[in-house]
């Protein structure tokens, strides 16, 4: 029996399929769906949506819409397709800031429909009165309406905003609940969806989406060009996303490439190189790439995300830009999420861990297997820096891999808790049963839950079935301590890397008085550098800080601190600098915060500036009203509530 809370009942379960296409119209080569893709869907509740899909669910989107920048909205129609069970009278969806103009059905007979009280963080239940439902029958609701310009999936770019300068520019970023923002659905990760879109744009802009493309140059239309796209795969509504503006393509092999502005096109493409062999190690690790073709769009630097997974498309940060290829992991990662996250997904915000865990081990098989051994240590000692920060700073209640979000924004949930415990955690179980029989049952895992939602307790009922079968085995792995405890269980073992040892004697040699000089940071890795700013030393002053001022301006100027280009490195050094109140660092720092806007970067910036009272305070402020026009709603909503509104 499945031990999961809110199961639905039998006669819905009947009904409540989440099938799709094997292939998709135009005959592309994506792999059949195993037979679980069709088997029946069991929902759980899901605290951050309005939706009942144990009643009638949403099935499809059809979208047709128009972007007009000088609005800043997206005006059109999302047609949906509604089934549930027999009798079911209405649908509720997801809505938030956006105007309802009218709902009909497939023959244009009006259909009631009520908006409910608005809830700062879930929107509005949008509630539409339906024919009573047959059984297995498809009601259609085509719902005219219209975004806002504050849409919080959607930032609108003004030319200067960009890198070419000529042009505006759209992208969405819908995960975690933003979609209900521009596509009035049913936005819970637990209801996956099929979709299609006709967007209409200027005809001197590109259009682009997480779909496969059907009109590869657009087509005239009122307004400029239509462009069409569909994907056939049952997906989480979080994973529609769209970019318009000036964007070129070039292909890396011939499922691979990179989309991105012209005058960055060269240098992305020459970056993102490794992304090609990426995917084949994927599937020879975990399975076949079940979405036709895998290209990044590299976006304007205001994008709030390093990456963002979205199918066929993953949306990137120029800040992986670093003329080395050093950042690539991030690409491991976004193609990881193909198959944790995209393939299984996590059912509720709850189970985020579920996509990210899964998601930052995959990542790091991918990188042992292009890299090498050293190289991926080195990648998870980084990790496990991070993840010991994070049980230092949240309450013991937020260190769970199933954490409680309830009244909460699931960005609550988007902690180093469920990416780097979690991947500690399957780590933990690689250890004790083996790599063989850990990976046979992984890709067993994504194969047998291949395009459905998945709940902690699934998971655990899945491992326990095809892995963990004895009590001796479950008593050595501690899974329920893992999942369901705060901190770490006690059969945790952190990440060595040999590779650190000589970065740790320099920084340890530097800190006790020697020279700058002797660090040998040309001949170091990323990952090294890395790992020489994070060091602190085991016991401080008292003070926090454990560099003098003269110390500083050593590394700054020895290393080059002002005019170093990877981003991670960047960000490092500004933490330094901001605890120690280094002054002559604020212009690099200033920079910094206005020429990005991802929110990894800018949110601990502006956290440790606030955190430094009268010296940190004003400079916060200062910075933060000049940045903050260009930052995307994701990262302004973290931010304000530190710094607040300018």
């Amino acid at each position: 029996m499945i031990r999961t809370a809110g199961l639905v009942s039998a006669l819905a379960l009947a009904l409540a399929t989440g099938g799709c296409a094997t292939m998709n119209a135009s005959g592309s080569d994506m792999p059949p769906l195993p037979a679980s893709a069709t088997a029946p869907i069991q929902y759980v509740r899901d605290i951050h949506s309005y939706a009942r899909p144990e009643i009638a669910h949403v099935r499809h989107v059809s979208l047709d819409l128009t972007a007009d920048f000088g609005a800043k909205t997206l005006t059109g129609t999302a047609t949906l397709d509604v089934q549930g069970v027999p009798g079911a009278t209405e649908v509720i969806l997801d809505a938030r800031n956006l105007d309802i103009q009218s709902i009909t059905d497939a023959s244009g007979a009006p259909l009631q429909f009520t908006l409910g009280a608005n809830d700062p963080i879930l929107g509005q239940p949008l509630t539409v009165r339906i024919p009573a439902l047959a059984a297995g029958a498809t009601q259609k609701l085509v719902i005219r309406y219209a975004t806002r310009p504050d849409a919080a999936a959607l930032q609108w770019l003004t030319p200067a905003q960009t890198a070419g300068g000529r042009q505006p520019y759209l992208f969405s970023q819908g995960q975690a609940i933003l979609t209900r923002t521009w596509v009035p659905t049913q936005d819970s990760p637990g209801i996956r969806q099929t979709w299609d879109a006709r967007i209409v744009a200027p005809s001197d802009l590109k259009v682009v989406m997480s779909a496969e493309t059907l009109t590869t140059d657009g087509e005239p239309a009122d307004g400029g060009k239509a462009w069409r796209f569909q994907m056939t795969n049952p997906v989480p509504p979080y994973l529609i996303a769209i970019g318009v503006g000036d964007v070129a393509f070039e292909a890396i092999d011939h499922r691979t490439g990179v989309w991105t502005e012209p005058s960055r096109l060269h240098a992305a493409h020459d970056e993102l190189v490794p992304t090609a062999r990426m995917v084949d190690v994927a599937e020879q690790l975990y399975g076949p790439y079940r979405w036709g073709r895998y290209d990044l769009l590299v976006l304007p630097p205001s994008f709030p995300f390093g990456g963002m997974e979205n199918p066929r498309l993953t949306f990137a940060t120029p800040t992986i830009i670093a003329g080395d290829q050093s950042l690539v992991s991030l690409v491991a990662h976004e193609l990881a999420h193909s198959w944790s996250g995209n393939l299984v997904t996590n059912a509720t915000w709850a189970d985020f861990w579920l996509n990210e865990g899964f998601t930052v081990y995959f990542e790091n098989r991918i990188m042992e297997a292009l890299y090498g051994e050293e190289r991926a240590l080195m990648l998870q000692s980084l990790g496990w820096g991070d993840l010991q920060a994070t049980l230092a700073d949240l309450p013991p209640a937020d260190t769970r891999l199933k954490i409680d979000l309830a009244g909460r924004d699931p960005d609550d949930g988007l902690t180093d808790i469920a990416y780097e415990k979690g991947a500690a955690f399957l780590r933990t179980i690689e250890r004790i049963v083996g790599r063989e029989r850990f990976d046979a049952w992984l890709k067993g895992y994504f194969e047998r839950n291949a395009f459905r939602p998945m709940t902690t307790e699934l998971f655990l009922e899945d491992i326990r079935t095809h892995l963990v079968t004895t009590r001796a085995l479950e008593d050595q792995l501690m899974m329920d301590a893992w999942i369901y405890q705060p901190g770490m269980p006690s059969n945790w073992q952190p990440p060595v890397s040999n590779a650190f040892a000589p970065v740790d004697a320099a920084a340890w040699a530097f800190h006790s008085g020697g020279p700058a000089s002797a660090i040998p940071w040309a001949s170091w890795s990323t990952q090294e550098r890395q790992r020489f700013l994070a060091w602190r030393p085991p016991v401080g002053d008292g003070s926090g800080r454990w560099f003098s001022e003269a110390q500083l301006a050593d590394l700054e100027s020895t290393l080059n601190l002002k005019a170093e280009g990877n981003s991670e490195v960047v960000f490092a050094w500004l933490q330094i600098a901001v605890k120690h109140r280094y002054q002559p660092a604020v212009p690099t720092l200033e920079h910094f915060l206005t020429t990005q806007g991802r929110r990894k970067f800018v949110l601990p910036l502006f956290t440790s500036l606030w955190a430094e009272g009268d010296w940190g305070r004003p400079i916060a402020t200062r910075v933060y009203a000049q940045a903050r026009p260009g930052y995307h709603p994701v990262t302004t909503g973290s931010v304000d509530a530190v710094v607040g509104r300018p």
